[in-house]
């Protein structure tokens, strides 16, 4: 099945949308020295100055680094921002729906809440295996977009490569593939694959391999056509001077980010298999992000017990398929240690 074409997917008064321009935007050519243009105070350089509002400097950095062109990539304010801008430019509120699987990352639902587009779940396998069949089957002439998470929040696994990819040649909108954990796995992200599948857009983000979220600074990665949707809707200055910068300044860390990486996937493994082998462990299922997912004896009570010793992972008792299940991120080998160690002595009431 063919993409439908842009225009019936966006929103008619997206399409017609006609941007704000800034004064950075309409600033074009020749170096300049003398900026009088954008009602800025001249002193206290460099922070005066308004940011490069499509933070060419960095794309062209980031571009080599994905596999991707400069004009393929948005950045936003947390991929947050490009999950809501998706919902604003496809989904007309109060007659659009989204497709998504369940249990996912749930801002894809809070979005589609607040943007007032109907969201339906489709359950993922016992396993939490993708049925792409049955996700097609949700979807009528009113959904836009479907969301997928690979690897999984919070199963961590990954969703198998051919399932999406029949979501991907048999629905005819938009498929947003959120890899963010794609550092921690071996699959070939869909970042890669642009050209071949013009109707996806691949969600990254700096958060979790490049080890900065305080910065708030997602990717979104796209057909240019698409991308150039993202810049007409987002606010003017969405990424501001020090998130810009810090953010080239881990382009320039790739080897540590690729020793973190490694480690944290060697301490992963180890962890794992100390959890199996804990008392109140049930079940540690696969992964292929910087987490895993374990279902234990009383999540609730263990989970508590463990905010009483300092030490916080999340409790996912209450998500679909995640009865009695804590989601623990991979630490640093102290407090991982930490933890297991907590366990050990952990005694049911």
């Amino acid at each position: 099945m063919s993409m439908r074409p842009l225009s019936q997917l966006v929103r008619p008064n997206i399409w017609n949308l006609k941007p704000y321009s800034s004064a950075r935007d309409e600033y074009k050519g020749a170096e300049a020295s003398v900026f009088l243009d954008a009602n800025e105070n001249p002193y206290n350089a460099p922070y005066n100055r308004y940011p490069d509002p499509l933070q060419q400097e960095l794309k062209e950095m980031l571009a080599p680094v994905k596999g991707v062109m400069p004009g393929q990539i948005f950045l936003g304010n947390g991929s947050d921002e490009a999950i809501d801008l998706v919902f604003r430019i496809f989904c007309e509120p109060g007659r659009d729906n989204v497709v998504a699987i369940a249990p996912t990352y749930g801002m894809y639902k809070v979005c589609a809440d607040i943007n007032a587009v109907a969201y339906r779940p489709v359950m993922l396998g016992a396993d939490f295996s993708l049925d792409a069949a049955r996700l097609l089957a949700a979807a009528d002439e009113r959904t836009k977009v479907i969301f997928l998470c690979s690897p999984n929040n919070p199963s961590g696994n990954d969703l198998k490569r051919e399932e999406i990819i029949k979501v991907v040649e048999n629905f005819s909108g938009i498929v947003v593939i959120d890899e963010a954990y794609s550092d921690f796995s071996v699959q070939k992200p869909f970042r890669e694959e642009l050209s071949r599948y013009p109707n996806i857009i691949v969600l990254n983000t700096f958060s979790k391999a490049l080890g900065s979220a305080a910065i708030r600074l997602g990717m979104a990665f796209a057909q240019d056509e698409i991308i150039a949707l993202f810049n007409k809707v987002k606010y003017p200055y969405n990424i501001n001077l020090l998130t810009q910068r810090q953010a080239a300044e881990m382009l320039r860390k790739r080897f540590d980010v690729d020793r973190w990486v490694k480690t944290l996937i060697r301490e992963r493994e180890q962890v794992m298999t100390a959890f199996a082998e804990l008392e109140i462990c049930e079940k540690v299922y696969p992964t292929d992000a910087n987490f895993f997912l374990t279902q234990v004896q009383g999540a609730d009570d263990v989970y508590e017990y463990l905010v009483r010793n300092g030490i916080i992972v999340r409790n996912r008792s209450k998500v679909e398929l995640c009865g009695n299940c804590l989601r623990v991120t991979i630490g640093t080998p102290q407090e991982d240690n930490r933890l297991l160690a907590a366990l050990r002595s952990y005694k049911r009431g």
